[in-house]
């Protein structure tokens, strides 16, 4: 010892210095040298006061962890932890400090529990360890500057992702840098999922328990820059990804590009990360202004998609808090794993079975529940048999045989625990019935099974009446409105129908699908009945896409009513909407009514969720090709519901793109549809976007409004507006006079702005268009699209791209005439030529593509100026059509 006991107060006095100093240094400093060390309370901090290490205890856990975290955000969010499996018990009796030329943590007991384990020959006394500002804990030898860094925590990531750090594979040494989820919210050890690269096709997977794939980004596309099964990394105009792939290895990093914020609007630090969540969803998540993380895009994108996401016997319910529940007779196998969110273990049996045993309970064997409405679990065995009591019986008699399901002679076995378990809603059509194997005390004791005994002869009578009676309800019913059940939708008959409408004599509007009639059935209520046109699919297709569209409910959708099928007239009968279309509130001047903004904000929100449901919430993503203000209908609350949902082409989840027959409403369209490629969702959210520019003028985009003396677009004015921090309220409806929420006003401005975008890859999801409208996240300035640049370099003669021309040699119609268009052969328009102040302008091409500004390369003026012009437009196109002659006014 350094002091003797005869000087007490001298050696308290110096204790306290030496405790005040040690501490100073500690919190004031970003480095570990070799005479000090980190104990207790003790931290260091980054340079910029960004990041902090030190220990830290997760939840409610009793055990300490060192690790490092954001120094200013609130709850404490961890970004990288260096004992994960090996916690201490008491943090002021560990330590950390430099031993032998490592970074060492040693427990209460003073054993070594982590190590940087660097093979070093340097002294100690000038090896030192840095927190840095990008999260990264480096060693290093402060002696020689130049050599390069001895370890880093970059190397070694636990379960986040940060910017500047690699995940790859290093050909030379075999080492794979990977995140791996923690085990649950109180324990940060090494969980079951973790993404891991895979350089044989330079992608990544997310693996479950080391083994089985749950999710892939698919091979990384150089010419894109993009893994091919995640595009969203295209869109992104705040983060620059980098991948490398050489003889060395691959890997995958990423840098928040300074200053530069889209339509997420990060934070002044620009803070963002990337988490391999307990969950099993690897996620992007980005601090926002208000201190609080928002998750920007994470898949899998459903947690009950998420492989054994609730154990054995647990049931994964999406709409349901928790998500997951034990099966009847069931209990979790650790309760306080399921309170720390950690649901992976799964559910035992709170009665073991009696099959097998001698000793069954009161000499009975084993008993089994239905459980209704279940996705059935995989690994299943199938047999032919002739009814459900066969079924039953052949589970019944393997006492390894847990579970069966029956449907149409077809039976369903499983055996040992089942997985992946998923209820779903009671008009799900997905759902099928599960019956599961539970000990007989489970489903009931002896003295209900007595009791139900004894009801039985009395229960048989009263059903029978009752049964009897449903029937003659159900007969009649039938015979008045329809002609029975499919799916939950009524099968009417034509006639019924002709009669409901009074032989479809009060048209409520129509579209590319056929046309609308009000109607009303024999128990009063009002529908509306929608005479589908040019339906080319059998009877049997015709009733299963029918059957698909009925099991869609939301609240922000139509619903389905019923349907009509006889010959080649297919009708569908939907609930009616006491409000009529959005359109008729906004363009016809004969509606007295003005929707006040209020209206129209919870208008263009709802509409949004609707579309993320089709998109992202049903089984089949559904692109609705034909979203406009005569598509959105408003009930009785002004709430609104898409219509005409589901009728174009069901795109399945497995393909992110498919080719489609261009549908749509010209004005609405996204340039997709004009260059014949590929369909996505995000062609709604091109024609989302138009619609939310009609929203806020209260008119058709395609009128021409006067600004200044000159002819304007609106979606360009109100772009530039908003752009150039422009009066919005003067972009509102008239109606209106100005009363409006501008921050509102402005969000919506920026938001369709996002939406039009001439690339799909950077308009938002619909998802994101909620998030943004509701304000959760902020939305920064969008550019203007260069569809956009021909209004605004064209003032005085503003350019309106109406089509294509039917013929490629047809006489091309003057002002004052008719103009024929047509969408590649489908449906025919006719359109009145009567503002122009000169012959229009034709422009051929021998492509499908949507053309850029006139004077580009590619296209030549046709007839224009000519009292009577032809289109002198020959060869073949690019997909052996003949060449297109695109129509421009020129005003």
């Amino acid at each position: 010892m350094f002091f003797k006991k005869t000087q007490p107060s001298f050696i308290l006095v110096v204790l306290i210095q030496c405790l005040f100093l040690k501490n100073h240094l500690a919190i004031g400093a970003d480095t570990i040298s070799a005479n000090q060390s980190l104990s207790g309370d003790q931290t260091i901090v980054s340079a910029s006061g960004i990041f902090v290490l030190g220990f830290f205890t997760p939840g409610t856990s009793s055990n300490y962890y060192l690790g490092m975290w954001y120094k200013d955000v609130t709850p404490q969010t961890v970004v990288w932890v260096a004992n994960r499996e090996k916690p201490v018990s008491d943090r002021f009796s560990s330590e950390l400090g430099i031993s032998h030329g490592n970074l060492v943590l040693f427990n209460e007991s003073k054993f070594p529990i982590w190590s940087t384990n660097v093979n070093s020959s340097t002294s100690s006394l000038s090896i030192e360890a840095v927190l840095l500002d990008n999260g990264n804990l480096v060693l290093k030898d402060r002696s020689n500057l130049s050599k390069p860094t001895l370890w880093e925590s970059f190397d070694h990531l636990t379960d986040t992702w940060l910017s500047g750090s690699k995940l790859g594979y290093n050909k030379k040494t075999g080492y794979k840098q990977v995140i791996t989820s923690g085990k649950n919210s109180k324990d940060p050890s090494p969980g079951v999922f973790s993404l891991e690269p895979v350089p044989s096709d330079n992608s990544f997977v997310i693996l479950w328990k080391k083994s089985r794939i749950h999710w892939s980004t698919g091979a990384w596309v150089e010419s894109l820059e993009y893994f091919s099964l995640v595009p969203e990394m295209a869109r992104s105009n705040y983060i620059n990804y980098t991948f490398v792939s050489n003889d060395n290895g691959m890997y995958l990093t990423y840098s928040i590009i300074p200053g530069n914020t889209n339509i997420y609007s990060l934070s002044a630090n620009g803070i963002a990360r990337y988490v391999m969540d307990i969950t099993g969803q690897f996620k992007e998540l980005v601090l926002s202004p208000n201190k609080e993380w928002n998750s920007f895009w994470s898949q899998p994108k459903e947690q009950c998609e998420i492989l054994d996401f609730c154990g054995a016997y647990g049931s994964c319910n999406a709409d349901s808090v928790p998500f997951c529940n034990c099966l009847r007779g069931f209990e979790p196998k650790s309760w306080q794993d399921w309170k720390s969110e950690d649901y992976s273990g799964g559910c035992i049996r709170k009665t073991k079975l009696q099959c097998g045993n001698n000793a069954s309970v009161n000499g009975e064997g084993d008993r089994f529940v239905e459980i209704p409405s279940m996705l059935l679990p995989e690994n299943k065995q199938s047999e032919q048999v002739e009814n459900i009591a066969t079924c039953e019986f052949i589970c019944y008699n393997n006492c390894s045989c847990t579970a069966y399901a029956y449907d149409n002679n077809q039976c369903s076995l499983w055996s040992g625990d089942l997985l992946n378990l998923q209820q779903v809603g009671a008009g799900d059509g997905r759902g099928k019935r599960l019956y599961l194997r539970l000990a007989a005390s489970e489903v009931r004791s002896t003295k209900n099974r007595e009791g139900l005994t004894l009801g039985v002869g009395v229960g048989s009578a009263i059903g029978s009446i009752v049964l009897l009676v449903l029937i003659l309800f159900f007969v009649s019913r039938r015979k008045k409105n329809g002609k029975g059940l499919e799916a939950s939708l009524m099968a009417f008959g034509y006639r019924d129908l002709q009669t409901a409408t009074n032989n479809f004599s009060e048209k409520l509007g129509g579209g590319g699908f056929g046309s609308v009639f009000k109607g009303i059935l024999s128990d009063s209520s009002m529908i509306a009945v929608k005479k589908l046109e040019s339906m080319g699919q059998g009877e049997k297709q015709f009733r299963a896409e029918v059957s698909t569209i009925g099991t869609i409910q939301h609240v922000n959708l139509v619903r389905l009513h019923g349907f009509c099928s006889q010959g080649t007239q297919k009708l569908l009968v939907y609930d009616y909407m006491s409000n009529g279309s959005l359109a008729s509130h906004l363009f016809e001047k004969s509606n007295s009514s003005v929707l006040d903004w209020k209206t129209r904000f919870q208008i263009a929100i709802g509409t949004a969720r609707g579309l993320v449901y089709l998109h992202e919430k049903c089984r089949d993503c559904i692109i609705h090709c034909d979203i406009k203000p005569e598509n959105v209908l408003l009930d009785a609350e002004f709430c609104p519901k898409v219509a005409d949902f589901g009728l174009a082409k069901l795109v399945g989840r497995e393909f992110s793109r498919v080719l489609t027959t261009m549908r749509g409403t010209r004005g609405y369209l996204a340039p997709e549809w004009i260059t014949g490629v590929a369909i996505t969702s995000k062609a709604d959210v091109y024609s989302y976007g138009m619609m939310l520019f009609e929203l806020l003028s209260g008119r058709r985009n395609s009128e021409q409004i006067a600004l200044n003396g000159k002819l304007k677009y609106f979606p360009s004015t109100a772009i530039s507006t908003v752009i150039e921090g422009g009066n919005l309220l003067s972009l509102l409806d008239d109606g209106l006079e100005g009363n409006a929420n501008q921050e509102e006003v402005e969000r919506v401005c920026k938001v369709a702005g996002w939406c039009i975008q001439d690339d799909e890859t950077h308009r938002p999801s619909m998802s994101e268009v909620v998030q943004m409208l509701e304000g959760i996240v902020d939305v920064s300035l969008p550019p203007i699209p260069r569809c956009l640049h021909i209004f605004e370099d064209n003032e005085e003669n503003v350019i309106f791209f109406l089509g294509v021309i039917l013929k490629t040699r047809a006489e091309c119609p003057t002002t004052g005439s008719d103009a024929v268009l047509g969408e590649h052969g489908q449906s025919t328009r006719t359109y009145r030529l009567t503002r122009l102040q000169a012959p229009p302008t034709y422009y051929c091409s021998k492509s499908h593509r949507h053309p850029p500004p006139p004077t580009l390369t590619g296209f030549a003026p046709v007839g224009a100026g000519d009292s009577n012009p032809t289109v002198p437009c020959t060869g073949s196109g690019t997909r052996g059509a003949s060449p297109l002659v695109q129509l421009y006014l020129q005003a």
